[in-house]
């Protein structure tokens, strides 16, 4: 069975399957653009078998990852990979997010379409355009293959050391840190050399396919080139002891130069933007890095000048944490009669509503947003879990439909798991409890839950269920040997 290295991307090192350490040692850069391969629809021949692999690896990284559970956060990034996806030659390549309740700087590629970014990605990039550019490029290093390729170029060193490599990754992806780190390093030391300039060459193809998707996608692509600035300027601001990512994460002047050369060369397609959005988003994830002070967010957006109606929107979401739900939600209504068209502000006053235990008006809510959106996640999510304590029945029809469309979504299962179990599905509610433990990296629990589903369909006699059993006793034996990879 062939095995893929993962290699690093540009903008992290810690959170894939394995991180390179190789732009700590300096090297001159490559820039002559006759070095570079000629770029195509370099994904249009996906490997399967990367497919399965990085969604094993997903299912690694949820059970040793702080998850940031934030379905309005959520939408709007895998709508903004939807958004840059048929611009960025990655063919029929299915790609799946993840976001990583972390307040430091970070964003990954993993082979098989898994993109993830920490929550403080959002804090880092005032605007959406930066915000894109990480992206962007990420999505670059998916189209162009990089993994698989650095795979055939070095499989012989760099196999050996996966064990120890994803061993210090998992620890750095739960907070470990400088201890992760280090023994990710350790484990690479022997194959830095050999791939330094190999990598240089994919960051610059990675910027490249980054800066032709931006421009095609409507997004200004100097605003890759301003990230490469005030990530230069946050490095001398710390001196001697800069961050981890920078310390992984270098821009070098040849770098910062051709991605300013070429996006001064393109064509922008226009397309709508709502500035407003991006800021209220941030504001989300600023609420959650200070979430034990939440008047930290509501000045820093304050202090940045971010947009009039996105600083009242993290006030009222403030409001909502400090008890003052009725105010919380008078000044989001208002704010959705000023901004009909972002769904979020009403998903988010259903979403205050569930919080304060205010099923009937969550309800009420949610389902009036749907009537114009039908298939909007965070408002089918946020009715589910409202109709949990008023109609289990109604709440397991919407899951049953939300997991059927969204099967890498563990919080849908979870909560189907609930609603099943509530409504006399017993088959049901373990099967979904079994899908949420594999999605989120306890294969072997997943199993076992699947013996009890099989007890409870039997039971119930539901051959139906019975026969859903089977197949997907199978699938997990499937992901616990691709687990075993690793």
């Amino acid at each position: 069975m062939p095995r893929f290295f993962i290699a690093s991307t540009g903008w992290t090192r810690a959170l894939a399957f394995a991180c390179s350490t190789t732009l700590l040692i300096p090297s001159p850069a490559v820039s002559d653009e006759q070095t570079l391969p000629r770029l195509g629809s370099s994904y249009s021949s996906t490997s399967g078998e990367e497919h399965r692999l990085g969604r094993a690896w997903l299912r690694q990284f949820r059970a040793h990852a702080p998850q940031w559970q934030d379905p309005i956060a959520h939408d709007y990034l895998a709508s903004l990979v939807d958004r840059l996806a048929p611009h960025s030659q990655l063919g029929d390549l299915d790609v799946t997010t993840v976001m990583v309740d972390q307040r430091t700087l970070n964003a990954f590629a993993v082979p098989g379409g898994v993109v993830g970014i920490n929550a403080g990605l959002f804090a880092f990039a005032e605007d959406e355009g930066a915000f894109v550019s990480v992206i962007a490029h990420e999505l670059g290093h998916l189209a162009q293959r990089h993994y698989a390729r650095r795979s055939e170029r070095a499989e012989q060193t760099q196999l050996p050391a996966m064990a120890g490599m994803l061993a210090g990754l998992l620890i750095a992806a739960g907070g470990g840190g400088n201890a992760g780190i280090a023994t990710a390093m350790g484990s690479q030391a022997a194959i830095i050399q050999d791939q330094l300039t190999y990598s240089r060459r994919y960051e610059q193809e990675a910027d490249r396919v980054g800066l032709q998707a931006m421009a095609d996608a409507g997004f200004d692509p100097d605003a890759m080139a301003r990230m490469f600035r005030t990530l230069q300027r946050m490095a001398s601001l710390q001196g001697g002891t800069p961050p981890e990512f920078l310390l992984t994460h270098p821009v070098s002047e040849s770098r910062l130069s051709d991605a300013q050369s070429r996006a001064a060369q393109m064509d922008v397609a226009s397309s709508y933007s709502n500035d407003t959005l991006y800021d209220m988003i941030r504001g989300r994830a600023l609420l959650q890095i200070h979430s034990q002070s939440p008047q930290q967010a509501v000045s820093r957006l304050a202090q940045e000048d971010a947009s009039e109606a996105a600083q009242r929107y993290v006030a009222a979401l403030a409001e909502a944490r400090s008890g003052q739900v009725d105010a919380a939600l008078q000044a989001l209504d208002r704010l959705r009669d000023e901004q009909p068209d972002l769904a979020m502000l009403p998903a988010s006053a259903a979403e205050v509503a569930l919080q304060a235990q205010r099923y009937d008006d969550a309800i009420q809510r949610s389902q009036r947003l749907l009537r114009f959106m039908p298939d909007y996640l965070p408002a089918q999510l946020i009715l589910a879990e409202a109709q949990l304590q008023r109609d289990p029945n109604a709440a397991y029809n919407i899951l049953r439909d939300v997991t059927a469309q969204h099967p890498e979504n563990p919080q849908g299962f979870n909560l189907l798991s609930e609603a099943a179990g509530r409504s006399g599905r017993n088959g049901l509610g373990h099967l979904a409890r079994a899908e949420y433990l594999q999605l989120t990296g306890r294969v072997d629990s997943g199993i076992r839950q699947l013996d009890i589903a099989e007890d409870a369909a039997e039971r119930e006699n539901d051959q139906r269920t019975l026969a859903r059993i089977e197949q997907r006793r199978k699938d997990f034996m499937d992901y616990r040997e691709a687990l075993a990879e690793f």
